[in-house]
């Protein structure tokens, strides 16, 4: 079979999708990173009727411009939760006030072949968002998040994107400078929320967009 591998990629997505739907996850496929912006600015988005936006910090969502696309739309409120330039006092005040837009945009730590999202978050206004508050979620998914079960998904974080993410941070923690988790006491520890979303609730409030394509941590 010639491309073996984008047919592996493929179908595994699709059992991925089909997992997620039957947990009333609304799920979509992108062939790739530019696909699915599309499919976020001009169909999920305007099928919301949503007009005031905040975002998690994903890479994922950055990689794919979907910030400064909705910033650059002068019909829309955005609460920009990426402005590097905020203090800190500021950045927690406007975190507060993004659990109340229309539509939230993040990635997830790890999505299961069993229809679940994993995640792990310093303060926990990612995922506080993911549950509660905004009318529509959003979540953006690269093909390597994808792990079997709620237990692997557990470890890639702890043993990879925590970490990972400490670092791109610059967090001032053990795993920033060993790579390895020490399940430490640091100041600046983001590994403090745990969440496991089984469902949906209510049905399609949260959708997924699996993306065949390696993105963020």
């Amino acid at each position: 079979m010639e491309n073996f591998i984008a047919a592996y990629s493929s179908k595994r997505l699709e059992a991925v999708k089909k997992a997620l739907a039957a947990n009333n996850f609304d799920v979509h496929v992108a062939a790739d990173a530019a696909t699915a912006a599309e499919l976020v600015l001009t169909r999920l988005i305007p099928e919301t009727g949503a007009q005031s936006f905040s975002f998690g910090g994903s890479g994922t969502v950055a990689a794919l411009g979907l910030v400064a696309a909705l910033l650059d739309n002068p019909e829309y409120t955005v609460l920009n939760t990426t402005d590097k330039g905020l203090a800190p006092a500021d950045m927690y005040e406007l975190r507060r006030k993004a659990l109340l837009v229309d539509c939230f945009l993040t990635g997830s730590n790890a999505v299961t072949e069993t229809g679940q999202l994993v995640n792990l978050d310093m303060i926990g206004n990612r995922v506080g968002a993911m549950h509660f508050g905004p009318r529509h979620v959003i979540v953006l998914v690269g093909r390597n998040k994808i792990v079997p079960g709620v237990t692997e998904g557990m470890r890639r974080i702890k043993q990879f994107a925590a970490p990972a993410n400490a670092m791109r941070l610059d967090k001032k923690t053990p795993c920033a400078k060993t790579s390895f988790c020490q399940d430490c006491k640091s100041p600046e520890r983001i590994c403090n929320v745990w969440t496991i979303t089984e469902k949906s609730f209510p049905a399609g409030r949260v959708k997924v967009v699996l993306i065949d394509q390696d993105l963020g941590i």
